[in-house]
């Protein structure tokens, strides 16, 4: 333990009396820090940097789990929440921002000709669900990624405690680039499948036109497509992944980078489909607070006019090219790699005879920590992030990799690292 961290620790051991993990959100709770040795409450942030409630300071390359996307603090997409403030932010019938932002995503995204918003990537990936189980009069599911916390996903992972086996039932998962994984629940659930929904791409690029064969399956089933696109869209591309990758689902889901930080999220998709929003019921009194949607208009725009994932790949691939001569350099190859695309990339980290991949990973964010560097293992980068950011990283790369070089040499984990290792929630990806 260190005093580095005190007054996060004090915090921590009040918070937890009274918020069940101290944190609303799994991967932003002690689950995902080194207790002991690693901020646990954060208290602002600028541009691509945050300061935690000890006063220490860090470059930022997690990003509030992507859903900053320019930057803390932007000063345009601030001054128009600002803005919009001094006319209100909730009111008793729709504002014209709802059919301002609707239109902005219908002019950018090729499947979207009907938007509804709401408030998290579940929000939307649920109402996702419903429509596809009330277009196609079917109740089952086919899932591949993360989707969020509703019961008719998080029934089918190892986090399922509360959900009904009945509906658990209904949630048939398959294994990305495995077309005959897909083909195989369409085959034991014959005319069943209401929905396939998928992250259309994370860390590994789809193979053997897998996005074009699952696309060609659903067609043939007659099943709702739905691309969750809450992390992919606006940051691969304006258009997000099925601009990208050339297929277009029949729905789409977007939320995270949309409002860089604001909390909203939508669901889109064919006219036909979308339509039935009059008769499901989605609905909520926040849908349509403009705080969030003018935010989200700025951050639209502004994602245009500086061709942001243009900037995203260049500093990515700045960073993917500088981290992997580090790992050669340091000759750890057989335990750390790389994997995804210079927006959104992963450190793989492999057990070897020394240390399990758990005490590697702890003892790696605690020595990223102490150069300034947070991180929980990808890197989520923002437009805020320069190549300036990038040296940094590189050097806190090289510090932490020898430290673990050091101590797998010296088969002596606990005198690097001194505090309490992390936590799985569950394995999506």
């Amino acid at each position: 333990m260190t005093n580095r961290y005190q007054n996060s620790i004090d915090f921590f051991n009040s918070a937890a009396k009274t918020i069940p993990m101290a944190s609303q959100t799994f991967s932003k709770s002690y689950y995902s820090m080194p207790f002991g040795v690693a901020p646990l409450f954060l208290d602002k942030g600028k541009g691509a940097e945050v300061w935690d409630i000890d006063g220490n300071q860090y470059i930022d390359f997690m990003n509030a789990l992507l859903a900053v996307s320019v930057g803390y603090q932007d000063e345009e997409i601030d001054n128009a929440v600002i803005a919009q403030l001094k006319s209100g932010v909730s009111f008793s019938l729709p504002h014209r921002l709802e059919h301002e932002v609707a239109e902005q995503i219908i002019s950018l995204i090729p499947c979207a000709e009907m938007v509804r918003f709401g408030k998290n990537g579940t929000d939307a990936t649920s109402a996702a669900v419903r429509l596809s189980r009330a277009y196609t009069g079917k109740d089952h599911l086919a899932v591949c990624g993360y989707h969020g916390w509703q019961d008719w996903y998080i029934g089918s992972t190892s986090r399922n405690l509360g959900v009904p086996d009945a509906t658990t039932e209904l949630t048939h998962p398959f294994s990305y680039n495995d077309i005959a994984s897909l083909e195989a629940i369409f085959e034991r659930h014959h005319n069943k499948i209401a929905a396939v929904i998928l992250e259309p791409v994370n860390f590994f690029p789809p193979k053997n036109n897998f996005l074009e064969e699952v696309r060609a399956l659903c067609d043939k089933h007659q099943a709702v497509l739905v691309f969750d696109e809450t992390i992919t869209g606006f940051r691969f591309n304006i258009g997000g992944a099925q601009t990208q990758f050339g297929v277009t689902p029949d729905l789409a889901t977007f939320g995270k980078g949309m409002g860089n930080g604001y909390p909203i999220s939508a669901i889109t998709g064919k006219k036909e489909i979308m339509a039935l929003m009059e008769q499901i019921f989605y609905s909520g009194t926040f849908a349509g607070e403009t705080l969030s949607l003018a935010a989200t208009k700025a951050t639209i725009n502004k994602l245009q006019t500086h061709n942001i994932p243009e900037h995203l790949h260049h500093i990515g691939s700045l960073l993917l090219d500088n981290v992997q001569k580090i790992i050669a350099d340091t000759n750890m190859t057989n335990t750390f790699s790389l994997c995804g695309y210079p927006c959104w990339s992963l450190l793989q980290v492999t057990a070897n005879e020394t240390f399990s991949a758990n005490q590697i990973k702890s003892l790696f964010i605690q020595e990223m920590l102490s150069q300034g560097i947070l991180m929980a293992g990808t890197h989520n980068l923002s437009y805020a992030h320069k190549e300036k950011h990038i040296k940094v990283l590189a050097n806190a790369y090289h510090h932490s990799l020898s430290v673990i070089q050091q101590a797998q040499q010296e088969d002596n984990f606990e005198k690097y690292f001194k505090g309490e290792l992390i936590k799985d929630v569950f394995k999506v990806r």
